[in-house]
């Protein structure tokens, strides 16, 4: 689908300090009918009809890629509460400018039928986004159903390792569907929490300290994620494919997966952002409900031990893992995690507190941010160098942000279709404040100046494999 007719004017970002993954300085940027045209020298020459938008004393930065969304999720009795024309709304003013949904069949739907239907509300969206399909019981028709969707560019598939009876998929659903996607030029990408060791902590909590929200952290342990992140490399090396770990939420599980890259497994790791800034201390406050998700949030000092592997290089990509629940549907079951909708809203606040926390106030590099949160979901995805980069022939998607501006989170500032933020009341420094889609101003001083619905499905490229071992990245 191409871009709204003259929505994408020529226009030159001067005096900005421009950020990619490999390098940072001043440049100018010139782009043009949507697209990153060339990156010029400071006050280099340029047609003088171009407009000019001024990035004095802001970094200039490729919009977010956010790996890990889901728009309107269904899970049991409950629903997520945006649309994607509302879920990327929020995403753009965070400096997000593409999104990777996930296709989740409901009981008795296909894979295929569930790619087909989300990948349809693509358009209603204020900026791009891809797919991840799912799989949860493989049949003689899942083969085919894998190619059809790799043929339309969806060449990520989820699994789980948990939630018996809704979307967990056996070892041998596992193993055919790697089977299947690594000779597709594609990846399964797996949520790992042992389905025995998590019913056996939630019996124990039931019977014992109680199961209600105040206690979600006891029921889903950190051996559980270990347990099953083991199991599923073990599966990936016997087969030589490729896998991808979702929200890993401890040092030991990303330890497990940069162990299994020195073997020369292609193996990735994503954590997100409430694990990397919240902490347990949450379910012992006002409204404990708010904070369950999965898996929970961990220790101080398990926090503590997974954000030094941003600095390490074994953390690949940060998403936001955003479900869009409110405290109404939080509240229905708080008495019973397990029957409760598990998710934190984050695609407006991903970017941002990650920022704040870990550029301005650990010295991560604002090159290494960028490979976290755009380049490397980028490449993970098979988007890469159309998103995730600044260089020509890029589209013309681009976070400027203030690095120096200080902010409370306040969730009636934020456009999430949701009563709440897990990051209430808390202070920032560094905001996206101009945000382009496509060349086209959609977010300037936190106004919302063009909500023209211009989203695409984005059809992903193969994934750059030779047998299961990556040749980049």
């Amino acid at each position: 689908m191409a871009r709204i007719p003259g929505d994408a004017a020529m226009k030159v970002i001067r005096g900005g300090t421009l950020v990619e993954s490999n390098w940072h300085g001043p440049a100018d940027l010139l782009i043009n009918d949507g697209t990153v045209v060339a990156v010029l020298a400071p006050g280099a020459d340029v047609d003088p009809a171009a407009e000019v938008v001024d990035a004095t004393g802001k970094l200039v930065m490729p919009g977010g890629v956010d790996p890990h969304c889901h728009v309107g999720f269904t899970s049991g009795e409950f629903t997520s509460l945006d649309s994607y024309r509302e879920c990327t709304t929020a995403a753009v003013f965070g400096g997000t400018t593409t999104i990777v949904d996930f296709a989740i069949p409901r009981p008795g739907q296909s894979p295929l039928d569930a790619a087909e239907q989300q990948r349809l509300k693509a358009t209603d969206g204020l900026c791009d986004s891809a797919l991840h399909a799912c799989v949860v019981d493989w049949d003689d028709t899942t083969a085919d159903q894998l190619a059809t969707m790799a043929q339309d560019g969806i060449r990520t598939v989820k699994m789980f390792t948990t939630y018996a009876g809704e979307t967990m998929a056996n070892e041998h659903t596992i193993l055919k569907t790697m089977q299947t996607t690594r000779d597709l030029g594609g990846m399964v990408i797996i949520h790992c929490e042992s389905d025995a060791i998590v019913t056996d902590s939630q019996t124990t909590a039931a019977a014992t300290e109680g199961i209600d929200a105040a206690h979600m952290s006891m029921t889903r342990p950190e051996i559980a994620e270990t347990a099953a992140v083991a199991a599923i490399l073990a599966i990936a090396e016997s087969q030589d494919a490729p896998v991808y770990f979702v929200h890993q939420s401890t040092a030991a599980a990303v330890e497990l997966v940069a162990d299994a890259r020195t073997r020369g497994l292609v193996a990735f790791t994503e954590s997100v952002a409430h694990h990397l800034i919240l902490d347990d201390s949450a379910y012992g406050g006002e409204n404990p409900e708010r904070f369950v998700c999965c898996p929970p949030l961990r220790s101080a000092d398990a926090v503590e031990e997974l954000g030094q592997h941003l600095f390490t290089g074994h953390i690949t990509t940060i998403g936001s893992d955003h479900c869009c629940y409110d405290t109404a549907q939080k509240e229905v079951h708080s008495h019973d995690v397990r029957h409760m909708p598990n998710g934190l809203p984050g695609v407006e606040t991903r970017l941002p507190v990650i920022f704040s926390r870990y550029v301005r106030d650990s010295n991560l590099t604002a090159s290494r941010f960028v490979e976290l949160t755009s380049t490397n979901p980028a490449k993970t995805n098979g988007l890469f160098p159309r998103k995730g980069t600044l260089m020509p022939g890029a589209d013309a998607d681009i976070a400027l942000w203030d690095p120096d501006v200080e902010w409370t989170v306040d969730v009636d500032a934020l456009h999430m279709a949701t009563d709440y933020t897990p990051y209430q009341g808390m202070t920032l420094r560094g905001k996206p404040v101009t945000v382009l889609v496509g060349g086209t101003v959609v977010v300037q001083d936190a106004e919302l100046v063009d909500g023209t619905p211009r989203g695409r499905h984005l059809r992903a490229a193969p994934l750059d494999f030779e047998g299961g071992r990556r040749t980049s990245m």
